[in-house]
Parts: C-alpha cells; sequence; structure tokens
C-alpha cells in the first residue's frame, strides 16, 4: 500500500472548488482561539491540578504551554502554506499520507465530542447550581444523562446549550464568532478580576514546599501526583488553540492572520492561567483547594469578597458555551474536509446555499455531541481527549520537518523560527506528556485508534480518490 500523498495544490483547489466563506479576521481568529481555550481548564482543573502538583501546578501549566507553543510555531507554517480546512489531519495527508492522516482526523474527532460534551455536561452543573439558588429544583431524570447516575435520564440543560450553539454554527461562522467574541470578554473580565484581588493577597509561605509531590509523575494513593502528572492533565486547558486553523478557509488573508489567531491566543492564555494558578495556590494551601468544583470563585469569597465570586461563577455560566462552540466547530470543519476527500460520504460536505456553512455535518455533530452530553458521564474519557490531541501535534511537527526536507524551495508566508529545535522538542514534549498520563487513558488511546484502521480500510481505502489515480 503506498502512502497515497495528496499534493498541497490539490487541497487548495478542492478547497476552491467545493469552499467556505472567507469572512474571519485576525481579531475574530485570536478571539475563537482564546474562546476555545479558556474554559473548564482553568474554572475547574486549577484546584484539580494543585491537588495533584501543589504549587508547583505553576510549573505544570508553563510546561504544557511550552509543548503548545511548540507546536503552535509548527502548525502557523502549514497553516500558512495550506489554508484550508482540516487542521492536522490537513497537513498530514500532503505530508505523510492519507493513512495517517486518517488516523489523525480519527483521533481528532473523537478529542473535539468528548471535550464539547464535557464541557456541556460541565456547565449543566453550574446552571442547576443557580437554579436551585432560585429555588428551582429540577428532578435527577431531567439534570442527569441515565448513564451518569443512578436514577438519572436526559441531562436536558446540556441538551439544550449543545442544540443552541449547533443552531448558532449552521446560521453562519461569522454570528458565531461574534457571540464568540463577547462572551470571551465576559471570562477575561472575570479573570481578570480574579487576578487584580488574589494575585495582590498572595501569601509566599504557601509556595513551600513548591513540589510536594516531585516533578515526575508517580502514584500516591491511586492517584498519580508531581508536576508532570498534573501537566499532563492541565494539558486539557490549552486544548481548544489548534482550532483557530480548521478556521483557516474561512479566514481573510489566511498567510497572515492564521498565525495571529494560533500563537496570539496560546500567548493570552498562557499569561492568565500563570497568573491566575498564582493567585490560587498563593492564597490558599494547596491542600484546601482538593474538590472544590468552583476553586476561582470559592478563594473570592474566602477573600472577603462574596459578591465578585458569585459574579466569577455567573461568568462561567455564561461564557463557557463558547468552549462548546468551538469544539463542534473545529470538529464539523474536519469532518467536512474528510468528506471533500472522499474519506466520508460526499453528502457531508455540502454547503448551506443561503448561510454558506456545511450544516449537513453540523447538524450532525450536533445530535452526537448532545446525545453524549444528555446520556453519559464523561469523565472517565476525558483524559482519552488529550491522548488524540498530542497525537495530532506529534503528526504536525513531524510534517513541517518533512516538508522542510522534501520542498525546501516552496514559498513559506510564515517560517518555524529554528525548527530543527522546535520540531524535535514539540515530538519530545508530547511524547513525555503522553506517557505521564494514566495508563487506562493511553490503552483507550490504542483501541480507538485500531477501530479508527477498521473503517478506514473498510470505506475509506477503497472509496479515496487517490485510490483511483
Amino acid at each position: 500500500m503506498n502512502r497515497r500523498i495528496k499534493p498541497v495544490e490539490a487541497c487548495i483547489e478542492s478547497a476552491e472548488r467545493k469552499g467556505l466563506t472567507r469572512s474571519l479576521g485576525a481579531l475574530q481568529l485570536l478571539m475563537l482561539g482564546v474562546g476555545a481555550v479558556i474554559g473548564t481548564g482553568i474554572f475547574v482543573l486549577t484546584a484539580v491540578g494543585a491537588e495533584r502538583a501543589g504549587p508547583g501546578l505553576l510549573l505544570s501549566f508553563t510546561i504544557a504551554a511550552t509543548v503548545c507553543a511548540f507546536a503552535a510555531l509548527a502548525y502557523a507554517e502549514l497553516a500558512a502554506m495550506v489554508p484550508v480546512a482540516g487542521s492536522a489531519y490537513t497537513y498530514s495527508y500532503v505530508v505523510i499520507g492519507e493513512f495517517v492522516a486518517w488516523l489523525v482526523g480519527w483521533n481528532l474527532i473523537l478529542e473535539y465530542a468528548v471535550a464539547g460534551a464535557a464541557v456541556a455536561v460541565g456547565w449543566s452543573g453550574y446552571m442547576t447550581g443557580l437554579l436551585q439558588s432560585m429555588g428551582i429544583d429540577m428532578p435527577l431524570a431531567l439534570k442527569a444523562g441515565m448513564f451518569a447516575v443512578e436514577g438519572g435520564g436526559v441531562n436536558l440543560i446540556a441538551v439544550a446549550a449543545v442544540v443552541t450553539v449547533t443552531g448558532l454554527l449552521i446560521l453562519g461562522t461569522r454570528e458565531s464568532a461574534f457571540l464568540t467574541s463577547v462572551l470571551v470578554f465576559v471570562k477575561l473580565l472575570a479573570l481578570g478580576a480574579f487576578i487584580f484581588i488574589a494575585v495582590p493577597k498572595i501569601d509566599w509561605s504557601n509556595f513551600h514546599p513548591f513540589m510536594p509531590y516531585g516533578f515526575g509523575s508517580t502514584e500516591v494513593d491511586g492517584v498519580s501526583k508531581g508536576v508532570m502528572a498534573a501537566a499532563a492533565l492541565v494539558f486539557f486547558a490549552y486544548i481548544g488553540f489548534d482550532a483557530v486553523s480548521t478556521a483557516a478557509e474561512e479566514t481573510r488573508n489566511p498567510n497572515r492572520n492564521v498565525p495571529i489567531g494560533l500563537i496570539g491566543s496560546l500567548v493570552v492564555c498562557t499569561i492568565i492561567y500563570v497568573l491566575v494558578a498564582a493567585g490560587a495556590v498563593g492564597t490558599t494551601p494547596y491542600t484546601e483547594l482538593a474538590g472544590n468544583t468552583e476553586p476561582l470563585a470559592s478563594i473570592l469569597r474566602t477573600l472577603g469578597f462574596p459578591t465578585v465570586g458569585n459574579l466569577v461563577a455567573l461568568a462561567a455560566i455564561v461564557a463557557l458555551p463558547t468552549v462548546v462552540l468551538m469544539m463542534i466547530f473545529a470538529q464539523t470543519r474536519i469532518l467536512f474536509v474528510m468528506s471533500r476527500d472522499g474519506l466520508l460520504p460526499d453528502r457531508l460536505s455540502n454547503v448551506h446555499p443561503r448561510f454558506h456553512t456545511p450544516h449537513v455535518i453540523t447538524a450532525i455533530t450536533g445530535l452526537f455531541v448532545a446525545i453524549v452530553a444528555g446520556l453519559f458521564s464523561v469523565d472517565e474519557i476525558a483524559e482519552l481527549s488529550n491522548t488524540g490531541t498530542l497525537f495530532a501535534f506529534v503528526a504536525v511537527a513531524v510534517s513541517v520537518m518533512v516538508l522542510r526536507r522534501t520542498q525546501p524551495e516552496r514559498h513559506r508566508p510564515f517560517r518555524c523560527p529554528a525548527l530543527w529545535l522546535v520540531g524535535p522538542l514539540a515530538v519530545a514534549g508530547c511524547s513525555y506528556l503522553f506517557l505521564s498520563l494514566p495508563s487506562v487513558a493511553r490503552g483507550r488511546f490504542a483501541i480507538w485508534t485500531l477501530m479508527g484502521a477498521v473503517v478506514y480500510f473498510i470505506y475509506g481505502y477503497r472509496r479515496s480518490p487517490l485510490g483511483k489515480t
């Protein structure tokens, strides 16, 4: 079996023949990236990360961000060269080959679906708490899935969130981006308030010992702890910045704007994360953060700012749907390109004549995510999202290095600086984080990838246009 590499020109030609409307600018991409990244990771995982790494959580966030930065530079070079939808899937297709590209796309599907459903379920928990504070107590059968807890039925709030977001995405990318920008501002305002209040009140004695569980990943009472264990977990907090590259085909001047969106959103989010983590572990002993489902709001209340704490919690309720929106958005664009490439049914890549969006695949994706969010608990497979993302990052880093060797003369609007240092560091960093994940997550990743290989050889391999040439 040959590798079936699809030329860059063929990708661009396919996009021009059956493509999406270019309506996004640099600021909108930056807001989409920040909107996709800042969500459950910082509003919830801060407490879990502190429990696993102590004050070393600051180092965990920095390590995860550094690995993402190496990958972002590789993404930026390929996104500027191949300004079409599909992200890591497309880049793998034009460099490594169809089979690896399929596996990358397959794992990105799982990543975005699980992440979107997880955020929707988490958001429904915030909403349930708000409704209870207003005297509205929904029955368990309507606020939890039947496979999530005993006595559960359908999580109607989570389903409603997914259906609403899906409708917005069908109506138009520009409209979705505008709403995202507004809600991103709300999230940034809430996190800014936390930083402004908490950082000046840091008690430096809370940073000793800095790494109570050491640097590596070790088992403590059945839980992986240490700076790297926390880094592998909070890596989830950065999932989403690569979703910017899935919007390349809908971006004006993508050669310039996509790199700005990718790298800019990562820089903004990293600064915010480190400051928030410093404020959290600096004002509250890490042992007291364990099990807190709304750590930022609780810390502000403890510091004597209950009203601001409640507003931060409300901001999370209002703004977290932007993460669901970006997860579904990214998944639909990857499926759209896989369909356009013939690896999935062609009907899935139909574009709505009025809204100019891939409405069929958006509706199907929204339905799938709504079912998962409405019926299931995704806690057990949340870390599986990280495995798929890390696999995609490695594929992109390898792709940009291979393309530099095989096609050095090709025009590169953006060149990854010090590629032969950045590329290997991206591969090594992603591999280290992957190995720091629990063995259960790595095992599930292997099973899912094997399932993808079977689907490819049963359907995609035989129907691919590259197999008919």
